[in-house]
């Protein structure tokens, strides 16, 4: 795990960033998109996680933010993502993560969606996933840099393919045939709302 001082010593700041997340998923995704930087988990620097008291993906992604560049010392990226149903009034929305409880797992957090979804019938099951992320270059940082960017899809009755993480077992795409846990880990980076909404908020990045 690495210290304040293994920060002064051995990361090149200008190119370094954390992201506010202990998800390998979300972590390989990004390193992947970022190829001029060094992307590092903020597992790897602390163990405890913020509070998400915000009241939008957002405002959670900026308090993750925040709390990964102060405990880190570098600029920091906090990721808010969700899956929205429409027929659920927009849940799970910003509890996606802990739709099944605290500490819930991909599989209980899914099989709880098709539980609450039984009823609802063929036509009337369309979700997006939502990505907001939110870049501070210190943790006082007062102009944040945040962008969204969403994926339409389905929620299918019962999960389908091997890949991906989260709901993406039952979140199905039109366009393709597929549930996201079937595309190739390729085709999703390409393909996701994540990676839309990173490459925003790089190309903001750059502009400032």
């Amino acid at each position: 795990m690495y210290s304040p001082s293994n920060l002064r010593n051995g990361l090149k700041k200008g190119k370094s960033v954390v992201l506010a997340s202990n998800n390998r998923g979300k972590l390989a995704e990004m390193q992947e998109i970022m190829k001029g930087y060094q992307v590092y988990s903020q597992s790897e620097f602390f163990l405890d996680q913020v509070e998400e008291t915000g009241h939008s993906c957002i405002e959670n992604a900026i308090l993750k933010a925040r709390y990964a560049a102060e405990k880190t010392g570098l600029p920091a990226i906090g990721d808010d993502s969700g899956l929205f149903v429409e027929a659920l009034n927009g849940a799970p929305g910003l509890f996606s993560a802990r739709f099944a409880g605290d500490n819930a797992s991909d599989q209980a957090n899914v099989q709880k969606l098709l539980k609450v979804m039984q009823d609802i019938p063929e036509g009337h099951r369309h979700a997006k996933y939502v990505c907001t992320m939110a870049y501070v270059r210190h943790a006082s940082d007062p102009l944040p840099i945040c962008v969204s960017a969403d994926w339409a899809g389905y929620i299918l009755a019962e999960p389908r393919g091997q890949e991906g993480y989260g709901y993406d077992s039952v979140f199905y795409l039109f366009r393709e045939r597929a549930t996201v846990a079937e595309l190739s880990p390729v085709l999703k980076i390409r393909l996701s709302n994540r990676t839309q909404a990173l490459r925003e908020l790089l190309a903001q990045i750059d502009k400032y």
